[in-house]
């Protein structure tokens, strides 16, 4: 891999992680369609986890003020009925579900699922999910609004974007739009529910990392996927946040309805 492709793969992850639309199907169709073989060894799900570490540090440094009232608030997390008390048990609750689901499930998915087929039918899957939140959701509620049941259903949505291609952004965010909150809410809320799992996976993937033996040269590209990845992510969240507040979901449901027609005819092509 070229510092190049390192650096357009930090872009894809920095805008797909957070935009609703799937990076882990971007990083998987870019390799397909430019040729960039990559999926195996160090660059294939290593270097995807670095760059995951590059939003990682984009949300923790956009979101660096909340994450310290929330971790103020840790001792009322239990007792809180508003405010960053119950947001901090929300998380927690949040979180289980795509614990328990990574424990079991990420690697085999991981393994048999990030193929072009596959993302194709997530990719639709997906985007008909941001369609039904945008036609169902009632969108008046903040994120401390949701209950504990609320919470770990969001959790449960975010637990199914271990299947490659289906927006760990977009499942939560359409999710909490269904249970009543509004989409800029909605948005900081599953930012804020991804913290954790994004480092969880970071840690769980790290002994592979080591095992695989990243070259000086390789730790280079990983630094420069990483960096980027932080600084497109940053940039992201903060457009997306803004852009929430005025606009809907649709136009990346129907870009990723896109993506998958196009993804189809590519798949077509190349079996003829």
């Amino acid at each position: 891999m070229s510092w190049v492709a390192a650096a357009l793969l930090g872009v894809v992850q920095g805008l797909t992680e957070f935009l609703p639309v799937s990076s882990s199907a971007h990083l998987v169709l870019a390799r397909a369609f430019f040729g960039w073989n990559v999926d195996e060894g160090a660059f294939g799900l290593a270097f995807d986890v670095s760059l995951h570490v590059g939003t990682l540090v984009a949300l923790l440094l956009f979101f660096w003020r909340d994450i310290v009232t929330i971790l103020a608030a840790l001792p009322r997390a239990l007792t809180a009925e508003r405010g960053p008390g119950k947001v901090a048990r929300l998380i927690v609750i949040g979180t289980i579900p795509v614990v328990v689901a990574g424990a079991l499930f990420a690697r085999w998915l991981e393994e048999h699922c990030r193929t072009p087929p596959v993302i194709a039918a997530t990719l639709i899957a997906g985007g008909l999910w941001l369609l039904l939140a945008e036609w169902l959701g009632a969108r008046a509620r903040q994120e401390d609004s949701l209950t504990a049941a609320g919470a770990f259903v969001t959790g449960i949505a975010e637990a199914t974007a271990i299947v490659p291609g289906m927006s760990r952004s977009g499942s939560t965010i359409s999710m909490a739009m269904l249970l009543g909150l509004t989409r800029e809410s909605a948005a900081r809320f599953s930012f804020l529910l991804g913290i954790p799992a994004i480092l969880g996976a970071a840690v769980k993937e790290a002994p592979h990392i080591i095992k695989l033996g990243i070259t000086a040269q390789d730790g280079a590209l990983f630094a420069i996927g990483t960096a980027v990845s932080a600084i497109v992510g940053y940039l992201t969240i903060r457009f997306f946040l803004r852009y929430l507040t005025g606009h809907s979901l649709n136009v990346f449901a129907y870009y990723r309805l896109a993506l998958a027609a196009v993804t189809i005819v590519w798949l077509f092509t190349r079996h003829s």
